[in-house]
């Protein structure tokens, strides 16, 4: 079984940025591709991003060149870096590995003025 943690959301306003953290119990460089996908309120969860075992990246068109992805295998941690934040990026952002299936509990994003 892998467990997946999310943390570092947050209350944030238009124009910030905010840093959030996946930690797996397994090594993530073990995994063939490690994603982040968000569920906005009263929609469905969609992918905002996601990373390969060789690093190859896939961004959401709705993101692509303020979100990025990363991991630290050391850590045994996946990143997203959320930069210049509108408010259509609330939600709540999800871990998910795509070998074994597993997903994160979440960790809330809401970006409001």
């Amino acid at each position: 079984q892998v467990r997946l943690v999310e943390s570092g959301g947050g209350f944030m306003q238009p124009g910030e940025s905010l840093r959030l953290s996946c930690w797996a119990s397994i090594r993530v460089d073990s995994l063939t591709r490690m994603d982040w996908y968000r569920q906005a309120p009263g929609k469905q969860r969609e992918l905002v991003a996601r990373i390969t075992g060789d690093g190859s990246t896939e961004f959401a068109d709705s993101v692509k060149g303020r979100f990025t992805i990363s991991t630290d295998n050391a850590k045994r941690t996946v990143y997203l870096q959320l930069d210049n934040l509108k408010p259509e990026d609330t939600g709540v952002y999800y871990c998910h590995d795509d070998l074994y299936n597993y997903w994160g509990q979440g960790t809330q994003v809401t970006v409001s003025s």
